[in-house]
């Protein structure tokens, strides 16, 4: 399965944000959204991303005040990234390697939206109940 599969049934809306913006931004959008990530860019470039993970990295070291830091200073960059032509399985090893629950899928530059470990996870159960139910339904016709 291809990325551009699941995003097709996800959609691509992407949480963004701009470097400038503070990291409570960020994490009042991610509780807006329900999302663990937000997408930071900067005159429609991806410059970075920002996690629940960074939060706590960034609680732990900074404390309460760390929310008033700007996403720049906060965010992870160089940001890992996808292409909806990947495949689903490629993307689980790259982000099981590269320690990221979140992915942004690129088009060339353009943002094209974004997956989680989760969504890759579903989709994967997913494909593993259809293939149980066709063998089933096989094994039911030749018995």
């Amino acid at each position: 399965m291809l990325i551009a599969t699941i995003l097709e049934k996800k959609g691509h809306q992407v949480a963004t944000l701009r470097p400038d913006h503070t990291v409570s931004a960020a994490v009042a959008l991610m509780a807006e959204r329900r999302v663990g990530a937000v997408v930071v860019e900067d005159k429609d470039a991806v410059v970075g991303i920002f996690s629940e993970r960074d939060l706590v990295k960034l609680l732990a070291r900074n404390g309460p005040a760390a929310l008033d830091q700007p996403l720049r200073k906060a965010m992870t960059a160089p940001v890992i990234t996808c292409r909806a032509e990947d495949r689903l399985d490629q993307v689980m090893a790259l982000m099981s390697q590269r320690h990221v629950r979140h992915m942004p899928v690129m088009e060339g530059k353009s943002l094209r939206g974004m997956i989680s470990i989760r969504d890759l996870v579903r989709h994967r159960l997913e494909e593993k109940e259809l293939e149980t139910a066709t063998l089933l339904d096989i094994s039911r016709m030749h018995g």
